[in-house]
């Protein structure tokens, strides 16, 4: 399978980070993959134009008129049917969880996308793209949009950023010494690390840690994928500190 496009060098949404560089913009994105419509009535996904025309639209200034008119065909929870972008995001932002994802992007890894995605699904506080500043959004199915994304240089600015947050730093490597995620307490405000896909965490990645947590595998595997592993990690920290 050849390996798919980067297609994007920023983020959706802007984040003012001290000592961090925030992804910029874009200028106006096309419908992403999971905007479209099919075509096939009996397949459309989303909602249609608000029944009963403009003159039936509700008054509230979080409701985008567009959207109103030609109906709301994007991959939103259907409480944001209808919502302008930036009235998701603020809402968003009222109840965002305290941790933040951080992953290494040293080959424009396409796990990125996912881990993006994944972290809109359970808010966390914001992605940290460390490395190279481009990275595939096609696995993010436009959640970038509603997801704070950073970018850090290297290890040592993002060490420097969450030391000044007070941020511990919890990476995930099934290397020797690694606590198991099972049975490990997460910090309720941290930093989860990832490495690349294949490598896994850098020397320098692990040395600024203050934890380090493998994930148990029982197969013949060496490690499991990066965007997978992401999501089990998030999921343990939702299940310890934000569980029904």
């Amino acid at each position: 399978m050849s390996e798919q496009p980067d297609v994007s060098d920023a983020a959706s949404l802007t984040l003012n980070v001290s000592g961090a560089a925030s992804l910029t913009p874009d200028e106006g994105p096309d419908p992403g993959p999971t905007e479209w419509a099919s075509g096939d009535p009996e397949r459309e996904v989303g909602v249609g134009p608000w029944p009963g025309g403009a003159d039936a639209w509700p008054e509230d200034p979080r409701l985008d008129p567009e959207l109103l008119a030609d109906g709301d065909r994007r991959n939103v929870v259907d409480r944001y049917r209808y919502w302008r972008r930036e009235a998701i995001v603020a809402d968003l932002d009222t109840r965002r969880h305290p941790f933040h994802v951080a992953i290494e992007n040293l080959r424009h890894d396409a796990n990125i996308g996912t881990v993006v995605r994944t972290a809109n699904a359970f808010t966390a506080a914001a992605v940290h793209i460390v490395g190279r500043r481009r990275w595939n959004r096609r696995g993010a199915m436009v959640t970038d949009r509603y997801q704070h994304v950073v970018h850090h240089p290297d290890v040592a600015e993002l060490a420097g950023w969450a030391r000044d947050e007070d941020l511990p730093i919890v990476a995930v490597d099934n290397g020797p010494g690694a606590v198991p995620l099972e049975t490990a307490a997460l910090p309720r405000r941290c930093v989860l690390l990832f490495g690349q896909e294949g490598p896994g965490l850098t020397p320098e990645a692990v040395a600024a840690a203050d934890l380090v947590v493998s994930i148990a595998q029982f197969g013949s595997t060496r490690s499991i994928n990066a965007g997978v592993a992401a999501g089990i990690a998030m999921h343990a920290w939702i299940r310890e500190h934000a569980g029904p």
